[in-house]
């Protein structure tokens, strides 16, 4: 009998162990310490001036800011560490210096990351919806991630593949949208189908404008309502 309760228990704190593992081991509210905000270039316009009784042809070209999408760049810090639900440290390792993992934003900031998969069709059909985007806008969000070769990546102990991903620029220059390129993002949902982008971490690499950055990530917006909020979490790897 008495060998029947110490196995018990046995079993319970292992039990206790693994559920403890399983609630947290899943990405965490990341704290954003400093930003800034680019609103792009000022282009002033072209003029001519032609003499009366003429024809003019003309070819005009002009670059315009997205107004579907807005992008976040930076880099990464963190800590592993053993703590209570106080805050309270029992210990902590080195700080990372050399970042792994990834970068997550949405616009839910309670995800529920029991349970992760790859964003469903019908997920982003109502993520462009919310963001007033329509099927047949070239830069909506299908279009944009519209690539599944992603780096097989980890999140919450399930490995996500083949999820609708793209490639963010270097030097103002497209990488092609493959796995081996850099700041690779891709779409995944929680257990809610909640749509969340997906940055992977890549450190101190050479980003859209010739600085280093440990991520490059864009998320839709929406051009007529008033600006989303996105919420960020991360996990270290």
């Amino acid at each position: 009998m008495r060998h029947s309760r110490l196995l018990l228990v046995a079993l319970s704190l292992a039990l206790a162990a693994l559920l403890a593992w399983q609630a947290l081991a899943v990405p965490t509210g990341a704290s954003i310490t400093s930003n800034s905000t680019d609103y792009g270039p000022t282009r002033s316009p072209s003029s001519i001036t032609t003499n009366r009784s003429t024809i003019t042809t003309m070819v005009l070209n002009a670059i315009q800011q997205d107004p579907h999408w807005k992008a976040y760049v930076g880099n990464v810090t963190g800590t592993l560490a053993l703590q209570d639900a106080a805050n309270n440290t029992i210990y902590d390792w080195t700080s990372l210096t050399t970042p792994t993992g990834e970068v997550y934003a949405s616009t839910d900031g309670s995800l529920d990351f029991s349970s992760v998969a790859c964003a469903a069709a019908g997920t982003i059909t109502t993520e462009q919806t919310a963001m007033n985007m329509t099927a047949t806008d070239p830069d909506n969000i299908g279009n944009t991630f519209n690539s599944t070769a992603h780096t097989p990546t980890l999140v919450a102990g399930t490995t996500l593949s083949g999820c609708n991903m793209t490639s963010l620029y270097v030097n103002s220059a497209s990488q092609g949208k493959v796995n081996t390129s850099d700041f690779q993002e891709f779409l995944m949902q929680d257990a809610g189908s909640n749509l969340v982008y997906v940055s992977i971490i890549d450190n101190n690499k050479v980003g859209y404008n010739g600085k280093t950055y440990d991520f490059e990530m864009i998320v839709a917006e929406s051009h007529v309502a008033t600006p989303h909020t996105y919420y960020f979490y991360m996990e270290l790897g």
